[in-house]
């Protein structure tokens, strides 16, 4: 969850915990909206009239229409070390394990939005900050780029190394090091370092439907931007899980919008 937000409609700054909490109230304003927590959905069946959802738990939900809003996970390196010393110096969630850092050194691995979120939640705690992207460009929002340049400038804790793919992350009860191979030579470098951040991208929610829609080569949910359709009719997608050209909060609660109101009209036929 973003530590802080400002490209959220109507208001110049948030974190993702308030965020969650307003739209949260909101919907239990909502008196014959029922909330269902601390469960996930395993798998979504057809059945004679609409859907049949059946939960990990095994409780058993049946619907004329469903809306997939599953958003997406963190993507794995799928490197040697990487599992092994997951919890123990690799993390996947910065806000979250950031702390854990303090006068350590670390490493984020990507260049894009997340990778410098991370590199912002690791600037209070970490000695010194290596990022990390395979390309030689920064694919982060220039605004994002430049509060971490700016924070640079002051603090000099932070090292951008591009050209750069993660081979290896090693230690022994806890990481120790990270070795990388320099894109540019093909040399292999060793890092020493206690934490490594992962940052490089997102992998669709899309699991649970994936014999039912048509999916993207990434697995994201193919929709019909008019209505966010999908390929079998009873079935909506919106948010990150789908096709949709931007990652944005303010456009994935648009088209979350745009879905229930095509699925009021649906049902009203």
């Amino acid at each position: 969850m973003a530590a802080e937000i400002q490209n959220f409609i109507g208001v110049k700054s948030i974190s993702g915990f308030n965020l969650a909490k307003i739209l949260r109230e909101h919907l239990e304003a909502q008196k014959e909206i029922k909330i269902f927590e601390g469960d996930l959905v395993v798998k979504i069946e057809k059945i004679k009239k609409g859907f049949k959802a059946t939960t990990r738990k095994g409780k058993i939900f049946k619907s004329r229409t469903v809306l997939i809003a599953s958003g997406s996970r963190r993507k794995k390196l799928n490197i040697p070390g990487e599992k092994k010393f997951e919890g123990r110096g690799v993390f996947y969630c910065s806000i979250c394990d950031a702390p854990l850092m303090k006068g350590k050194i670390a490493a984020v691995i990507g260049g894009g939005n997340s990778g410098f979120e991370a590199v912002i939640d690791l600037l209070p705690y970490a000695s010194k900050i290596y990022l990390l992207t395979r390309t030689g460009a920064l694919k982060a929002d220039l605004i994002i780029q430049e509060k971490v340049k700016s924070a640079n400038r002051r603090t000099k804790q932070v090292k951008i190394i591009k050209m750069a793919e993660a081979e290896e992350i090693f230690g022994e009860e806890f990481v120790q090091g990270l070795r990388y191979r320099d894109r540019r030579s093909g040399k292999i470098k060793k890092m020493p370092l206690q934490g490594v951040f992962v940052a490089v991208g997102y992998r669709p929610n899309s699991e649970i439907v994936k014999n039912l829609v048509k999916l993207a080569k990434a697995g994201e949910i193919v929709v019909n931007p008019a209505t966010q359709e999908t390929s079998c009719q009873g079935i909506w997608a919106s948010g990150d899980v789908t096709d949709g050209l931007y990652g944005q909060i303010n456009i994935s609660i648009g088209d979350a919008i745009k879905a229930v109101l095509n699925i009021y009209q649906y049902l009203l036929k």
